[in-house]
Order: C-alpha cells, then sequence, then structure tokens
C-alpha cells in the first residue's frame, strides 16, 4: 500500500516542495528512507516507530520504504517526520486517503508523540500556496509564523495523536487566525533614544541622511568618541517595517533557525554586530548546505561592524559585492542559492593604529607611514561603496554637561519618514531608496543646474574621487534635498555632500605624507 504525503523543504530563504511517498508490506520490521535525506531525516526511522507506538499504533511486522521526491535534490531536517507518520497511518489504512489532498504537513515528532516546532516554517507556507494547496498542519508554535501567509488555512497540533483525530474527523480544531500584518504595531525604540546622546551634531546628521537614503557610514575617530553609542542607536530614527519588509525579515530569520517561536515575527528592524573575528562564511554565508550569513540577517536593518580595520581583508572583501548589488549568490556544484542582503552598514574605526590622532586628551604617536599603512587595511574599492565617511571627534566631559538636551528619535525619525515618503512616491515602491537607486533613476531624479554642476565636477577632480564616489555624492545630495522637501539638488546640498567624505580627502593627504617619509 502506498500513500503520498505534501510537504516542503527550506532551501536559504525560501523552500521547494517535496512528496513523501510510504509503501507498507508485510514482513519483518525494517524501515528505509531514501531521496538524499541529510542525517537528521535519516535518523527519523529511529523515531517514528516510538512514536507511533506511544501514539497507540503498532507496526510490528511491517517492512516500510519512504521516498522523498524529488530524488535528486538534498533534504534537510526532522521536518519531514509528521508526514512520514502520517504516511505511514494512511498506507494502513489507519487514515482515509482522501482527506490529505491539498494539505501540506512540517514538524518534527518526539518519541512520546509530541510535535515540535521546525524552522522555516514561513517560507513552507509560502512553499504551499505556490503549489496550489488550501491547508498546511505544523506543530503548536509555528502556527503565528505560518499564518502571515494569506489564503493559507494552518492548523497547529500539539500531539500526533490530535492531527489524527482531526483527519478522521474526531476532531474540531480551528484553523490558526491569520495575522493582520496592517494591524503589527512597529518596535522602533528598542536600541535606545538619540535623546541621550549630547554633542555629535554632525554625525547625528549623517545618521539621519543614512536613515532618510539608505546610505552606508563609516564613523572614525579616538576611542570614546561616541561611535558605537551613535551607530547603535540608529534603528531608532529608521521608519517602521512595512508588511512586505516584515515577512522579508522573518523569513530570514526563520529559515536560520532565529526566530523565537514566542514571537512569531520579527517586528523591529534588525541590528547584526559580529566581532572582528568572524568568518567569510560567517559575514557572507555559505557551508555545505548554504545557511544565510550576517549580511542576510542584517537585510532591511543595520550591520554594524566595530573596529572595522581588525576585520581580516579576506573577510571585508566578500562584502564589496552584496554593498553593490544587494544580494549573495552562494554557487555550489550541484546548486546556487541567492540569499537577499539589503542592509544598511555602519562601520567604526580609530583615526590611527594607536587610536589617538587628533584627540586633545592624549598624544598620538603614529607617524603618517603607520597611519597610512592602518587604513590601507580598507581596499579603495570598499571605501568607495561606503556613501558617508566622517570623522567623531572627542568632546572634554565639560563641555558635554553644558550642552542642552538633544532631539528625540521620534522626531528625527518623522523628518526620516517624510523624505522615504518622498522617494516612495518618485520609485513608486517602498523597497526602491536614494541610496540603491540604479543609474537609470539616478540620471532622470538627480539632474542639475549648471553653476551646480560644475561644483561637482571641480570638486571631484580635485580631490581624485572615483566615477562611483561622484555617483554616491549625488545620491547622497538627493537625500538631502528630500529632507530639507526641496525637488531640485542645489549648490548647498552638493557642499554638504561633499563634505561627507572625510576620509577620502584624508587617504590623499596621508599618501603624500607617507611617501615623504619613506624617501
Amino acid at each position: 500500500m502506498i500513500a503520498s504525503i505534501s510537504s516542503a523543504c527550506p532551501m536559504g530563504v525560501s523552500a521547494f516542495p517535496v512528496t513523501v511517498e510510504v509503501d507498507v508490506r508485510q514482513h519483518k520490521l525494517k524501515i528505509s528512507i531514501v531521496g538524499l535525506p541529510d542525517m537528521a531525516t535519516r535518523e527519523a526511522k529511529d523515531r517514528l516507530i516510538p512514536a507511533l507506538t506511544n501514539s497507540g499504533y503498532s507496526f510490528l511486522n511491517d517492512e516500510i520504504v519512504i521516498n522523498l521526491s524529488p530524488a535528486d535534490q538534498r533534504k534537510e531536517g526532522p521536518l519531514f517526520d509528521l508526514p512520514m507518520a502520517v504516511g505511514l497511518l494512511a498506507a494502513k489504512g489507519i487514515l482515509p486517503r482522501d482527506q490529505l489532498d491539498g494539505v501540506m504537513m512540517a514538524a518534527e515528532i518526539a518519541l512520546d508523540g509530541q510535535l515540535r516546532p521546525v524552522k522555516g516554517a514561513l517560507a513552507i507556507a509560502e512553499c504551499a500556496r505556490t503549489e496550489g494547496l488550501k491547508k498546511l498542519f505544523v506543530a503548536r508554535g509555528n502556527g503565528s509564523e505560518a499564518s502571515m501567509v494569506p489564503g493559507l488555512q494552518v492548523y497547529e497540533f500539539a500531539r500526533l495523536s490530535d492531527c489524527v483525530a482531526h483527519l478522521r474527523g474526531r476532531g474540531c480544531q480551528a484553523p490558526f487566525p491569520p495575522v493582520d500584518l496592517t494591524q503589527i504595531e512597529p518596535n522602533c525604540e528598542d536600541q535606545g533614544d538619540f535623546s541621550e546622546v549630547r554633542g555629535q551634531a554632525q554625525a547625528k546628521r549623517v545618521l539621519e541622511i543614512a536613515a532618510a537614503g539608505n546610505h552606508n557610514v563609516l564613523f572614525f575617530g579616538p576611542p570614546g568618541s561616541g561611535k558605537s553609542m551613535l551607530s547603535k542607536r540608529l534603528t531608532s530614527i529608521m521608519p517602521p517595517m512595512t508588511a512586505e519588509e516584515i515577512i522579508e525579515v522573518t523569513r530570514v530569520f526563520s529559515c536560520s533557525g532565529k526566530l523565537d517561536q514566542k514571537i512569531g515575527m520579527i517586528r523591529s528592524r534588525p541590528f547584526r554586530a559580529p566581532h572582528h573575528t568572524a568568518s567569510p562564511i560567517a559575514l557572507i554565508g555559505g557551508g555545505s548546505f548554504p545557511k544565510p550569513g550576517e549580511v542576510t540577517l542584517a537585510h532591511r536593518g543595520i550591520l554594524f561592524l566595530d573596529e572595522f580595520p581588525e576585520f581580516p581583508r579576506t573577510v571585508l572583501e566578500v562584502l564589496r559585492q552584496p554593498l553593490e548589488d544587494r544580494v549573495v549568490t552562494i554557487s555550489r556544484a550541484t546548486q546556487q542559492i541567492t540569499f537577499p542582503a539589503d542592509f544598511l552598514l555602519i562601520a567604526a574605526m580609530n583615526p590611527c593604529p594607536c587610536g589617538w590622532k587628533g584627540d586633545s586628551r592624549k598624544r598620538c604617536e603614529c607617524n603618517p607611514f603607520q597611519i597610512q599603512q592602518y587604513r590601507s587595511r580598507l581596499s579603495g574599492p570598499l571605501l568607495d561603496r561606503i556613501d558617508l565617511q566622517v570623522e567623531v571627534p572627542s568632546i572634554s566631559l565639560r563641555h558635554i554637561r553644558s550642552l542642552p538636551p538633544s532631539e528625540s528619535s521620534r522626531t528625527i525619525r518623522q523628518r526620516v519618514i517624510k523624505a522615504r515618503k518622498s522617494q516612495d512616491q518618485r520609485f513608486e515602491s517602498s523597497l526602491i531608496h536614494n541610496g540603491n537607486m540604479s543609474s537609470t533613476d539616478l540620471k532622470r531624479t538627480c539632474s542639475l543646474s549648471r553653476e551646480t554642476e560644475d561644483i561637482m565636477v571641480n570638486a571631484v577632480e580635485r580631490h581624485g574621487f572615483s566615477t562611483r564616489a561622484h555617483d554616491k555624492i549625488l545620491r547622497i545630495a538627493r537625500t538631502i534635498a528630500d529632507l530639507a522637501d526641496q525637488p531640485n539638488i542645489l549648490s548647498d546640498h552638493i557642499h554638504e555632500a561633499l563634505n561627507y567624505r572625510q576620509l577620502d580627502r584624508e587617504e590623499v593627504f596621508h599618501h603624500k605624507q607617507a611617501r615623504e617619509v619613506t624617501r
């Protein structure tokens, strides 16, 4: 007797459909699982019989063959436990097979028959909808996540026996209430408030521009000047996530196994801060069965890299492609997986090896050659991809205590939201911003007057900026104009944007000094 159950297997941040085929014949007890299962899937044969026995069913004299189709794609995880168990019962005639039509199942089974949640439930639910299925059976804890997909009835079960009773018509399990994302209250203030930071007006202005246009930022300054404190508060001034962004981010965290099952969704923008000892795979993603890295976990949020030059150069260089393309493509011999990576990079570094260059509290003992060597750990192409490069100087405690209270994050966020609305109308999309607009959009939206264009060209030639840096400056000026509610880019906007390429200008100066020292 053969029974077929629909399921799905997460791959990357999506899922592909899997048909679980179960064949049961009279013979001595034996279970075989075929179809490229990984170890966690293969070990299901040691969980199924105890789970079914403890749920009141007996399989003492049966030879069981389970095929996971398509057989040429690798399957991973314990999520096939439930469809395997239900398939066994259907193949034995205990369950009516017609009740399995239009149903997808995914859950892990404990030895006592309890069902446990699995990762990737949102991706599995989206796969079920794509395949035209009407129902999804999951373990308790996956329902709130899976019910974010409209048009799909999601059923949560605590035990295998509850699922069987429902299929036999002896239970009255109601579907999980669908989640209305428009009624979700986003969380924007979980990383502190800008009112707690006194001084550093220019750094705050830079973060406001970054939040408004989705521009990457590099802060450099002595230790204790406030670089990390400011960066960690950036999420508090960013706009609340849209329903589409909530689904995207929740899918990423779910497929990575990092979603809190009690909450069931991500309501605040991610803030990821990996240590500088992170490997390239940890940052970019990968592995034999590719998993998302930090750049994907920071999708629609912030990737904060403190002590930027301390990261190995091989690690930093892998950032170049996702910073440009907003996606990461992992290629293997048998598959190619693309992860989303539309994050806002905030990097922080010291101005020199000892950290005290330009600080009034301590004397810097680094010569220009040492400074140039330290900063050369960051390649030119990588720096080119960072829009805003600003110094964060130290402020004396006496001066800080004399400063008035700063603007709150709520006040700044209102200006950011207004600027984002201008971009939404311009690009007819809430997912395109000034920081990642295409070359076509750049030409269409960043036209300059003759006088303003002369200012721009002269500055670019004088400082030796690249063509990419030129485009970055234009994008920043466009965001500054949006914050000022100006339809056109004016010369003042260009001047301000040019002022935020400070490290590029210093690099030219220190490179000249370093050459003089080595002569």
